[in-house]
């Protein structure tokens, strides 16, 4: 183990295993005021965040394994992960690029889910201590699941005074589309057998993009008003997640992308969740155009790693702050196009507060 004083607070590096290809696992764990994140570098995960309530009380925030097992077992849920190329969907894993059709692999039914059938999320990443924090970087090869182009990702986690910050850069020296996300499941409560149905919502979002039976965007965007998917005010999240609404229906609660408002690359608020019982809140701030509003509908009690640890249905949310779904195939969404010379930045930004009763 080593450790690392940072300008806040401490960067320590530890042992977190060996990955099935036989390359060592790090995990490293930053400190700041009011928070500590653990980061692995296997999918650049995050691990835990571990705040306190309005008491003090300390808890791990975010749902997980206790092992390196139990994330190289689980290859649903994408604990935590940098996901990539290409987060969410891409109907049919096709694509069109410079009159170029591209198919990469379909693992979602009939469409690509989260860069294919091996994401960024099984990757072993590099990473290196810097000021309060971890910078994680993979190179992706030319034709990696598909893809056109070498990309460089660098990812640096930083803590300080009860946020987690997120900076994304990447480059390639091919035109390529790449849409990067990190998918950290939300429990506020810091019991990861408690579901989140009972917390409260806000995304200040005016339209969201519905979804066909495959889950990808028709290509509409679509008003929240008089919907389900009207958190513009804080709202339970279970209070309507069990309408009789199609777009409900289909994702089996919530799992729809939301259109941010402000410009694409300006600092905007993604969604603000609160938990009444032990009075924590999370703030998310992002300079990408849209958020993924996820209610971990899929967990289903699975059983992983040696531990056999497991986690049942809405027991976390996800904040997903990304470019559209399946933008690549809808020119009328913000482009997730990156050309050689180009690199293509983006900044996520979690702060936890706590709120009195």
């Amino acid at each position: 183990m080593t450790t690392a004083m940072a300008a806040h607070g401490s960067v320590t590096k530890a042992s977190f295993g060996t990955a099935p290809d036989g390359t060592a696992v790090e995990l490293y764990t930053l400190k700041s005021e009011g928070i500590e994140a653990s980061i692995t570098t296997f999918g650049a995960r995050v691990v835990s965040i571990k705040t306190p309530d309005r008491d003090g009380k300390i808890a791990n925030v975010v749902l997980g394994y206790s092992a390196l097992d139990g994330y190289v077992a689980d290859k649903s849920t994408y604990f935590g992960a940098i996901v990539g190329r290409y987060g969410n969907r891409i109907a049919f894993g096709k694509f069109s690029l410079d009159g170029h059709q591209y198919q990469i692999p379909t693992n979602n039914g009939a469409n690509s889910l989260h860069g294919g059938t091996v994401g960024f999320d099984r990757m072993v990443w590099q990473a290196r201590a810097i000021a309060d924090g971890v910078e994680m970087t993979l190179v992706s090869k030319d034709g990696d699941q598909g893809y056109p182009g070498t990309l460089t990702v660098h990812v640096r986690y930083t803590v300080h005074h009860g946020a987690l910050r997120l900076d994304y850069s990447s480059s390639s020296d091919k035109d390529t589309v790449i849409n990067l996300t990190n998918h950290s499941y939300f429990n506020l409560s810091g019991d990861a057998k408690s579901t989140i149905i009972d917390e409260e919502m806000m995304i200040p979002a005016d339209q969201y993009t519905p979804v066909d039976s495959g889950q990808i965007p028709t290509g509409t965007l679509a008003s929240v008003e008089d919907t389900p998917f009207d958190f513009r005010k804080a709202t339970v999240i279970g209070a309507r997640i069990h309408d009789d609404n199609e777009q409900l229906k289909i994702g089996g609660g919530y799992d729809h992308n939301w259109v941010l408002r402000g410009k694409n690359g300006e600092v905007k608020t993604a969604g603000r969740v609160y938990d009444p019982v032990s009075g924590r809140v999370l703030t998310v701030t992002t300079t990408e155009p849209g958020v993924q509003f996820y209610t971990g509908n899929s967990l289903d009690g699975t059983p992983y790693g040696s531990s056999q640890e497991s986690h049942a249905k809405n027991t976390g949310l996800c904040l997903e702050t990304q470019y559209f779904p399946d933008s690549p195939n809808h020119p009328a969404f913000p482009s997730t196009e990156l050309k050689p010379g180009e690199v293509r930045h983006s900044t996520t930004t979690f702060t936890f507060s706590t709120h009195a009763k």
